[in-house]
């Protein structure tokens, strides 16, 4: 479902095969996502690329990962986010709690 790779000491997760983030799969995204912290200091960088749904549980996750970034003194941010999806981050005015960038190597600079 989540497929991750190293590039340039940043942790980029995408997810697989998977175009809706709803209550079926949040509590293993989040395991998943949350598990990458037990390192301190982890950059982690979720991209979002074939996402076109999220529901409320799906941006759940996303806050719960935030949190345990900040608890482990690593960074968590979002890129490649659909229009559709991009519209639910600005109405719940989440835009402005996460770090959002529009490529994943605009990401991966914005760590360096």
């Amino acid at each position: 479902m989540l497929k991750a790779e190293v590039i340039d000491n940043v942790t980029v997760v995408s997810f697989q095969n998977v175009t809706r983030l709803n209550a079926l799969i949040a509590d293993q995204v989040k395991t998943e996502l949350n598990s990458f912290f037990s390192k301190p200091n982890m950059k982690l960088v979720l991209n979002l690329e074939g996402v076109t749904f999220i529901d409320s549980s799906g941006f759940g996750v996303f806050l719960s990962v935030m949190k345990t970034a900040n608890n482990s003194y690593g960074q968590f941010k979002i890129c490649n986010i659909a229009p559709e999806v991009m519209e639910l981050f600005k109405l719940l005015q989440l835009h402005n709690v996460f770090e959002i960038y529009s490529t994943t190597e605009d990401c991966i600079k914005s760590f360096h």
